[in-house]
């Protein structure tokens, strides 16, 4: 009997160590799968910052376009201030020596008095600006005679580089059958200058002789003759 019991509480150890086991196993095969779970969710992580990447793409591409039209308004900008200047821009008064100044003959046959065109010629590096008249003195054998404005008011006129202005210089012809008061001379001082311009007088040889009642000379404003006449 006594080796019956003890054959039978050995069966019945071996028994528990073997239910032992087999918890200890399907514990330890759960406690091994548990891992499993997250790694099939790990698929669905990645999906999260993929789509906020997309958003962060989008947000880069906006910001890079805002600063690409501020530049294209800068550009635009900088094109209208550069026309605006172009446009308005206008030169200082025109000087002695950026002009070229000639005298003419432009008496017409027929006309009571005679003419002489003076031309004024820009040779400066640019536009320049005139105004209405010039200083004019013709120098005669009896001394010189200032001429008298004609009263016209055109405004100042702006010299383009390279380009000419005329005005006329009208005085008496003589016609008397007398030697006259012989021209010697024509000095020319630009408008707002002191430098003046002496040449050679290009008209008639004499002036009738007058009373000494005031100079018989006129000059216009610039603009008043044109080329040749």
């Amino acid at each position: 009997m006594r080796l019956h019991k003890l054959t039978f509480a050995a069966v019945a150890v071996a028994a528990g160590l073997t239910l032992t086991a087999c918890q200890n196993g399907e514990d330890g095969a759960a406690r091994g799968s548990a891992p499993a779970a997250p790694a099939a969710s790990t698929p669905s992580t990645p999906s999260t910052p993929s789509s906020s990447g997309g958003g962060s793409s989008a947000g880069s591409a906006n910001q890079g376009s805002g600063p690409g039209s501020a530049g294209t308004s800068s550009n635009g900008k900088g094109t209208a201030a550069g026309a605006g200047s172009g446009g308005s821009a206008k030169g200082g008064k025109c000087r002695t020596d950026d002009l070229e100044i000639t005298a003419s003959d432009s008496t017409v046959g027929g006309d009571a008095e005679g003419t002489v065109a003076v031309q004024l010629k820009n040779r400066g590096s640019g536009d320049c600006t005139l105004s209405e008249y010039a200083g004019v003195d013709v120098k005669t054998s009896a001394g010189s005679l200032s001429a008298k404005r004609t009263g016209e008011h055109p405004g100042p006129a702006v010299l383009k580089k390279g380009t000419s202005v005329y005005f006329g210089v009208n005085y008496p012809l003589n016609t008397s059958g007398g030697s006259g008061v012989r021209i010697t001379g024509l000095v020319v001082t630009p408008p707002d200058e002191t430098k003046p311009v002496t040449l050679a007088w290009p008209g008639a040889a004499t002036l009738p002789v007058t009373d000494g009642s005031g100079s018989p000379i006129k000059v216009g404003p610039i603009g008043s003759a044109g080329q040749g006449g």
